[in-house]
């Protein structure tokens, strides 16, 4: 799953922990996908790094403070994978390209067909499918979403939604 706007409020560059806010049922939506077998991986753009905003050391700083709120609501992040690059970079890591969900698959041997990717972004959406997930959710949030247009398999108003999608 994608972090903002998925998982915290987006704001623009959340970076500091004062201004990162869990979205509603971002939690309990967790706890759920994990009661159902899942793994959850978070893969994040973090262009605010090569932007000069924050630096990687603020993003790991948030990183650990989120990883920890979430284990003492009984939810375990298997990883977090980030793209520190901005979109001029032309790196592989950043999404919509597929870099970051290939080294996720390298990494644990993820059967990407058994895969959702949650976003907010049809760049989520782009890069899951680019990376083998088909089955993919987009989360109305602050980001603007071509509803017609859009390539996710399911349009959510919030992640609870995704509780509905993914029975047990």
């Amino acid at each position: 799953m994608d972090r903002d706007g998925v998982i915290n409020e987006d704001f623009g560059y959340v970076h500091k922990i004062k201004n990162f806010k869990f979205t509603h049922g971002a939690l309990d939506s967790c706890k759920y996908f994990l009661s159902l077998g899942y793994q959850i991986i978070v893969v994040t753009n973090q262009s605010g790094i090569a932007r000069g905003l924050y630096t990687e050391s603020d993003f790991h700083i948030l990183n650990k403070w989120m990883i920890a709120k979430f284990q003492q609501e009984g939810v375990n992040i298997f990883d977090v994978f980030f793209c520190p690059h901005g979109p001029d970079d032309n790196c592989n890591c950043r999404k919509p390209k597929p870099g970051l969900f290939k080294i996720a698959q390298e990494k644990y041997d993820i059967d990407m067909n058994l895969s959702w990717m949650i976003g907010d972004k049809e760049a989520d959406i782009e890069a899951a499918h680019k990376a083998g997930i088909s089955q993919t959710m987009i989360v109305k949030s602050s980001q603007k979403i071509n509803l017609e247009e859009t390539k996710a398999s399911h349009i959510l108003d919030s992640i609870l939604d995704a509780q509905k999608i993914l029975k047990s």
